[in-house]
């Protein structure tokens, strides 16, 4: 039986456009259970997509800070989070449940 050569999954080879990388922050969010390292990640997936170099800058940091805020190991302060949010071209809002 021949082998079935596998390859690594990479959502942010997936995230083309900004309305996909909307709606993959939304389901993370919606996914999350209040684990802001998950969010974190989620946020560095669309921001792999986008260009970690661009992204970095448009939202004032670091591309190093950048990675590691968004690698899943730490929880970036709120700041951070939004600045990133921001650069994404990305909206947070809440609503009633």
């Amino acid at each position: 039986m021949p082998k079935t050569a596998t390859s690594r999954y990479d959502v942010a080879e997936h995230l083309r456009t900004p309305e996909e990388m909307a709606a993959y922050f939304e389901a993370s969010l919606e996914e999350a259970n209040g684990d802001a390292a998950f969010i974190a990640k989620a946020l560095g997936d669309i921001a792999r997509a986008k260009g970690m170099t661009q992204v970095a800058r448009d939202a004032g940091l670091s591309r190093e800070s950048l990675y590691k805020a968004l690698s899943g190991e730490r929880i970036p302060g709120f700041d951070t989070i939004l600045k990133i949010v921001a650069a994404l071209g990305l909206k947070l809002h809440a609503e009633a449940r």
